[in-house]
């Protein structure tokens, strides 16, 4: 009766194991643990130095009630520097592209790095020990030395290098093209105006004003503005018209005095030039603004350009030209300033306009060859950006990895 019963029991277990199996978490937490396989310890890839990585197989007993502890040093000096849950830490969780991955995505992976009371030095040899904790088990596996040291390429930029070289490439196919044959570059009426201006300040025997912003020459907009100058500078030296050029920066006076006594020289009348066409007023923004008002007041230039960035004074200014009847054509990046320019002034050139003027107005291939290659890109980052967005949600919906393979090609990672 006794043997009976315990062979009903055990048929009895086996149906409720046959119709009742353990969940996959039940069943890893009822693994025998053992010491961590295929365990390595390297020097990170890609770095300055100072950082090791750890790398482990899965293991059957993986989940979140089993702890791995990553242990440095040896005998007396081992201590722990860190833990965190079995199911944790793999190689597809760090934020390295595809192409840099040391291991298959399922493979456990940390990366120790000097902080946090813990220091490793380049050239130095350290002791890494990886133990497996559950309730009162513990088991380590056997200690691996590696030495840190600095890498020489960092792979995980790798495509930011290909993208230069693809840029490199259209820019250069570009420059190429515009040497055989005419680009088309759309019509900007504000460049089409100079020779309208300058033409009419000829006709009434009046000076022309040019001014170049409040940035300094760091600035990519003040460089425009320098370019662009020697654009106007070139044409007004045909006409023999009077240019006054007041600067409220020292170094871009310098640059500006060069570059219109070259465009002077270039028009072939480098007996018109004047040395004091160029001038310094002071870097004080409304003292610089209330003198150029004066100038605009005495004077009346017929014609007012505002190339560069501008801040508060750029209304001054512009109310002031408008006053005095003159063309007035401006030219700026600094977007909060714009409303001030479009409302006062006759034509304005609106964001990268002013940096696609100097190109514009000279035609030479090389400008407008880098300008073709510039927009390209352009377009190309735009067809990225749908892209991206598409495959980002491709990969978000359907929690699949392979749009990573192509989103990775054009993130900035470290």
């Amino acid at each position: 009766m006794k043997a009976d019963c315990g062979t009903l029991r055990l048929l009895a277990a086996l149906v409720c194991l046959y119709l009742f199996p353990l969940t996959t978490s039940e069943a890893r937490s009822q693994q025998a643990i053992v010491p961590p396989q295929n365990l390595r310890v390297l020097d990170a890839p890609s770095d300055a130095g100072g950082g090791l990585i750890v790398l482990w197989s899965e293991a059957d007993y993986d989940a979140p009630d089993v702890r791995y502890q990553i242990l440095v040093g040896e005998g007396a000096e081992k201590r722990m520097v860190a833990e965190f849950p079995a199911n944790s830490h793999y190689v597809r969780d760090v934020k390295w592209p595809w192409w840099a991955r040391v291991d298959r995505p399922d493979v456990h992976q940390f990366n120790l790095k000097s902080g946090k009371g813990l220091e490793l030095k380049n050239g130095t040899s350290y002791t890494v020990t990886l133990a497996v904790v559950k309730g009162t088990e513990r088991v380590e596996a056997p200690p691996l030395r590696a030495i840190p040291g600095p890498n020489w390429v960092n792979w995980n930029q790798m495509n930011n290098l290909l993208l230069v070289l693809l840029f490199g490439a259209v820019v250069l196919g570009s420059i190429r093209t515009a040497k055989q044959r005419d680009i088309f570059l759309r019509r900007i009426p504000g460049l089409d105006a100079v020779d309208e201006a300058i033409g009419r300040a000829t006709e009434l025997g009046k000076p022309i004003l040019y001014l170049t912003g409040a940035g300094d020459m760091s600035e990519p907009a003040t460089i425009a503005a320098a370019v662009i100058l020697g654009r106007v500078a070139k044409r007004v030296a045909a006409y023999e018209t009077d240019l006054l050029v007041p600067h409220r920066d020292p170094i871009v006076m310098a640059v500006c005095q060069e570059i219109t006594k070259q465009s002077y020289l270039e028009a072939g009348k480098p007996d018109v030039f004047k040395e004091d066409s160029n001038f310094f007023i002071t870097t004080d923004q409304f003292s610089y603004t209330a003198a150029v008002d004066g100038i605009m007041l005495r004077r009346k230039p017929a014609a007012n350009f505002f190339m560069g960035s501008y801040f508060a004074e750029a209304l001054l200014l512009t109310e002031t030209g408008a006053s005095t009847g003159a063309i007035q054509i401006a030219g700026t990046d600094s977007d909060h300033q714009m409303p001030f320019f479009v409302t006062t002034c006759d034509y304005t050139l609106i964001g990268e306009e002013l940096y696609a003027a100097s190109a514009y107005l000279s035609r030479e291939p090389i400008q407008v060859g880098t300008l073709r290659g510039q927009d390209l890109g352009k377009g190309f980052i735009l067809v990225v950006l749908a892209l991206g967005t598409i495959l980002a949600t491709v990969g978000v919906l359907f929690d699949t990895d392979w749009p990573r393979i192509m989103l990775d090609l054009f993130k900035d990672l470290k």
